[in-house]
């Protein structure tokens, strides 16, 4: 049984040596040259990180990262992605909850540490790459290593306005990975198109599906979706076989009606996550794609990227609410009601809170106990023995044939003029209206209005060199007190 992500990677390198790992728009490295990498550079971050301690790395995706995350986890450590286009009090805030003043970059990014006024020690990255790899060092860190330890960290917002650093350990990522690669038959003649930031969560699954596999991971330059004709065209030639995307990443083509320029029919996979897929949008991909699988898969970053899934099988009309489906193996997801009574699968319809338990679970929130006991509690159901769960926060029912639903957010659930309102259902009603092509609702608390906004359809893709981002912004309407 494996007990470390790292074995993936080894593993790869012994079966699929030669065979390109990861590859950007500039570079690209094989299985047998990132693990030699990775080895080297955890062999230099040892002398700096303790085991099971935060390596702060502020760098864009790309080859040149992929190495740091590993060599992180050489070291005993776990990587924690610092975007480089954050603000100054953002990147110092992340700095303060990770409690370092180390920080591992590349040359191409020294001029943007330096504005935002970062006094600490910087490690770059080609110098870590250059120390000679010590196999007994890494040995006995390895020796030390259980399934437990942290893997990776990611910030997310938090409420009072310091950002939560969730840590997810190995045996989690493991677990996950074993059971999602084998449900959507990923494998080394796949050829991953990674779309998420790698601060974002949805990059584990590009990452770690490419490593236990042996699929080669296409990096996608983030520009390129602001250019749909660019990104295609990328897909194409990089011969992409499978997306797991965001779901406004896939809204991008199909709202300026990018397959019009070009369909990339080597793509056999679409799994979408990060919001409700608009059904309108996901018809449009089945046209063009009629032989492509679709997925949607649910879960927030505190679970380990997803715990439930749900392969669409039959036509959905705009407006239809698209099943989260059913839990991955060994997760438990069920909803409670307002008083933490459980909803059974076949009270259809009626709407609760997303519960997860399992190993799927992060390790909580760094540095943060108080964060990590509010949102990692015991099971109310179960007052026999220690059993934490996560509360998403989010609220679902069951259909008629048991699958989840999701409903919105408890705190997107208003109550305007005496009645309860979801604005999710606000949002599917006015999806049903052929005239728009996507929408959204919130709620003005200042005005006590609700708020639609919402893109009319229209013709034709952005030329070349014309940006998406412009077209988006100039479509898009206003209406209050809907």
């Amino acid at each position: 049984m494996r007990t470390n992500a790292l074995e993936y990677l080894e593993e790869a390198a012994e079966r699929y040596a030669d065979k390109v790992a990861f590859a950007d728009d500039t570079d690209s490295c094989t299985f047998a040259g990132l693990l030699d990498r990775a080895r080297r550079i955890g062999t230099a971050l040892s002398a700096w990180f303790p085991v099971r301690k935060p390596v702060p790395v502020f760098m864009d995706k790309s080859v040149d990262t992929i190495g740091v995350f590993m060599g992180a986890l050489y070291a005993g450590a776990f990587y924690v992605l610092v975007d480089t286009k954050h603000p100054a009090a953002r990147v110092h805030q992340i700095l303060e909850v990770l409690d370092t003043d180390i920080i591992v970059t590349s040359s191409k990014y020294l001029k943007d540490l330096e504005k935002v006024g970062f006094e600490g020690r910087v490690l770059l990255a080609e110098e870590l790459a250059n120390v000679e790899t010590d196999g007994t060092l890494l040995d006995g860190i390895r020796a030390q290593a259980v399934d437990m330890d942290p893997l990776y960290g990611m910030f997310t917002s938090g409420s009072t306005g310091v950002p939560k650093c969730v840590v997810v350990g190995h045996r989690s990522l493991l677990d996950f990975i074993e059971c999602f690669t084998e449900i959507f038959n990923i494998t080394e003649q796949d050829v991953i198109g990674n779309q998420a930031p790698w601060d974002f969560d949805v990059s584990v699954k590009d990452i770690y599906s490419g490593l236990k596999t042996g699929a080669t991971v296409q990096i996608i330059p983030k520009r390129y979706f602001s250019f749909p004709t660019t990104l295609l065209d990328f897909l194409e030639e990089r011969q992409v076989t499978t997306l797991i995307w965001a779901v406004s990443a896939l809204c991008i083509i199909s709202t300026l009606n990018g397959f019009d320029y070009l369909v990339p029919h080597k793509i056999k996979k679409v799994l979408f996550s990060g919001e409700a897929m608009p059904v309108k949008h996901l018809n449009i991909w089945r046209h063009y794609l009629p032989d492509t699988m679709f997925v949607n898969v649910y879960g927030p970053t505190e679970i380990t990227c997803n715990c439930t899934w749900y392969i669409v099988d039959r036509e959905y009309e705009p407006g239809d609410v698209l099943p989260m489906g059913k839990a991955f193996p060994n997760e438990k997801v069920f909803l409670l009601d307002e008083e933490d009574h459980l909803i059974p699968s076949s009270s259809a319809g009626v709407s609760g809170e997303i519960c997860v338990s399992g190993t799927a679970l992060a390790l909580g929130y760094y540095r943060n106990p108080a964060g990590t006991a509010r949102a990692f509690v015991q099971n109310p159901l179960n007052d026999c023995y220690l059993e934490k769960i996560y509360r998403t926060g989010d609220l679902a029912y069951y259909n008629e044939e048991g699958n989840l639903c999701f409903s919105s957010r408890k705190d997107f659930q208003i109550k305007h003029m005496g009645h309860r309102i979801e604005l999710g259902e606000i949002d599917s009603a006015m999806e049903k209206v052929p005239e728009i092509k996507r929408s959204c609702c919130i709620y003005d608390m200042a005005s006590k209005k609700q708020c639609a906004f919402m893109k009319e359809k229209s013709n034709g893709v952005p030329l070349p060199g014309h940006s998406a981002d412009c077209c988006l912004l100039s479509w898009f309407r206003t209406y209050s007190g809907v």
